[in-house]
């Protein structure tokens, strides 16, 4: 594994792009196990038949949820706390078989004492299309290499 980025690695303006993910109907069936949403324009391809979309769609937490994985990795860095999603949005439909990736930037940073940073984060994800399914930010805490080196030493 490469070694973490901490608070101080972290710039606005940095950007990552992650490897890409495609959903699968599994996918879909589990996470509609997993959570009990079992809304019919999710599982149902003869009631799906009948919607604007024409055919299944995933669950927009779902989404979600692959890009907070995606996003674990691109960048890696040393989170401490997932503090909040600021703002989300569900810009287009996800269908089995979409393969998307995010992108992650760096909107904000600051001190948070002496052991962490905040890192405001503008992350998307998107479709093979190119097209933003879904965007918005997080805010994390992210470790300090100055509390780290200080903890390493003693």
């Amino acid at each position: 594994m490469s070694t973490l980025l901490s608070f101080e690695d972290l710039h606005p303006g940095d950007q990552w792009t992650s490897q890409g993910r495609t959903v699968t109907e599994t996918d879909v069936v589990n996470f509609a196990g997993l959570t009990g949403d079992f809304t019919p324009i999710h599982v149902d391809h003869e009631y799906a038949r009948e919607t604007p979309f024409r055919k299944p769609i995933a669950h927009g937490l779902l989404g979600l949820s692959f890009l907070a994985g995606l996003s674990t990795t691109s960048p890696a860095v040393e989170t401490v706390a997932f503090i909040a999603v600021r703002e989300w949005k569900f810009c287009k439909p996800i269908f089995i078989g979409d393969t998307v990736h995010a992108v992650t930037e760096v909107e904000q940073t600051g001190a948070q004492g002496h052991r962490n940073g905040a890192v405001i984060w503008r992350r998307k994800l998107i479709n093979q299309e190119g097209l933003v399914v879904q965007e918005g930010t997080f805010e994390t805490l992210v470790a300090r290499a100055i509390a780290k080196s200080k903890t390493d030493a003693a």
